[in-house]
């Protein structure tokens, strides 16, 4: 009986315990995307309440009446993803939400926190702060601190050798060696050819090295200097580098028109390093916003000397909005602090104005839920679904929309050497037939000068010796 009774017992902790285990396998077993889809009926069921902030261009009043901006399309998209409904309503304090010391949050996290709303959808920074009590989804947007400013008052002066600009030095390498050897070549022709030297023993040549380069240089003015070429071979060396000269002053006369033309997009800050050091631009933020926060919080050297020059200065460089600096950036000798996707804006309304290259400070604006919620999940799936098809850069594409014209926007470069190495292959064409003419030239008169005793090649060598190498000689006997 005793022995019964164990059995029985012993059966029984047995199916308990098959049965709890049984049950835990099937609760975890469940899949993944079985759980996502109860969540999305469940999601699908429900009317989301939506706190906001009034934000350009995130989210703004229509004329007509209503709300629209990049965060209200999105919003719409998630919805027709999603198939659920939702109600809008602003912030009432007009804040985004910080911590008090009594651990309560205002602004539109404080909502959140007291389930006034499900979802806070706006230009909301995630930081690791609100990243404790709040669940923010993937960042739908990408932003940085960076510097506004007026393209007229971020400019440099003329340069000294800006006359130089038009050409890349590659460019000035090639041009400087083409008159060098095309001078040289003038010379070895107006040598060679007895049309330019037809009695070496008694007369000196007409065009000497110094004569040749003063030839080509005087090209260079478009300046017929003298001596002028007689011989075909000189003649033909001169035309070609006289056509060759014309094309450089040509592109010259275009690429320093255009240099001209923008020179203003050299910039003379570029980073927060040259605002940091410089004294002759005022500079300043949003009072008591992330950004101040950040370079009063900031250890690297240049940013602490940022926040230092704005905190002594405050009643004069700081400003309550940014809509505010912006107006002051337009209006005086200004540089405003802020984050990137706000200076963007500034940057595509007004086309006198331009944004730093350099950013501090990377972060990204997410949606917040309360912590916990599973509509974290869904909200970050669908924005992952946007990235991916990319309506997420057509909507930035919609709002960011530049009014200012395109027509001087690209980038001016100097003229390369690639461009224009077409004309540099018509110029050595143009010596070497030059030289060949003198050298056939010099040929035909050493042919006639044969007879029974030289042989034309033996006159072609003597020829050559007598305009070359033995030039003192003939001098000597000439004085003689």
């Amino acid at each position: 009986m005793r022995n019964g009774m164990k059995l029985l017992l012993s059966v029984t902790v047995l199916l308990s315990f098959t049965t709890t285990r049984t049950g835990a396998v099937e609760d975890h077993d469940i899949p993944r995307e079985l759980m996502q889809g109860r969540e999305k009926r469940q999601l699908s069921e429900q009317t989301l309440m939506v706190t906001t902030i009034m934000q350009s261009p995130f989210i703004m009043a229509k004329p007509t009446g209503g709300l629209e901006g990049f965060c209200i399309d999105l919003l719409q998209l998630f919805a027709e993803r999603f198939k659920f409904h939702y109600e809008i309503k602003l912030v009432k304090d007009g804040f985004y939400g910080r911590k008090l010391e009594n651990g309560k949050w205002t602004g539109m996290l404080g909502e959140l926190m007291s389930e006034e709303a499900d979802v806070a959808i706006a230009p909301l920074t995630i930081t690791r702060e609100r990243e404790k009590a709040f669940s923010f989804t993937r960042p739908f947007m990408s932003v940085g601190i960076s510097i506004l400013m007026r393209k007229d008052s971020n400019s440099q002066g003329a340069n000294l050798f800006h006359f130089l600009s038009p050409f890349s030095v590659e460019t000035w390498l090639g041009l400087f060696i083409a008159y060098v050897l095309t001078c040289f070549c003038l010379f070895l022709a107006a040598r060679l050819s007895p049309n330019e030297w037809s009695e070496p023993e008694v007369e000196n040549s007409r065009f000497s090295l110094l004569d040749s380069f003063w030839f080509g240089a005087g090209a260079l003015t478009l300046q017929g200097v003298g001596p002028h070429p007689r011989a075909l071979s000189t003649r033909v060396i001169g035309t070609i580098w006289w056509l060759f000269i014309i094309v450089f002053l040509v592109a010259y006369i275009t690429y320093f028109a255009a240099s001209l033309s923008s020179e203003p997009q050299r910039p003379l800050i570029k980073s927060f390093d040259d605002l940091a050091k410089q004294s002759e631009i005022e500079y300043g933020t949003v009072y008591g916003g992330s950004t101040f926060a950040f370079f009063q919080h900031s250890k690297i050297p240049a940013y602490a000397k940022i926040y230092e020059t704005m905190s002594s200065r405050s009643d004069s460089v700081l400003v309550h909005t940014m809509a505010e600096g912006v107006q002051r950036v337009l209006g005086s000798n200004y540089a405003l602090i802020g984050e990137s996707s706000t200076i963007d804006l500034a940057v595509a309304e007004h086309c006198n104005l331009m944004r730093v290259s350099d950013f501090a400070a990377v972060r990204g604006y997410g949606i917040a839920t309360r912590l916990g919620d599973p509509l974290r999940d869904n909200l970050t799936l669908g924005i992952m679904e946007l990235e991916e098809s990319g309506s997420l850069e057509q909507l930035r594409a919609k709002w960011w929309k530049s009014s200012c014209s395109d027509e001087n926007s690209a980038e001016w470069s100097p003229l390369k050497l690639n461009q224009i190495g077409g004309t540099f292959l018509f110029l050595a064409i143009g010596l070497s037939l030059g030289l060949i003419i003198a050298c056939i030239e010099l040929a035909i008169k050493s042919r006639k000068k044969a007879d029974q005793d030289k042989s034309c090649c033996n006159i072609f060598t003597e020829e050559l010796n007598l305009r070359f190498k033995a030039r003192s000689e003939a001098n000597k006997k000439t004085k003689a």
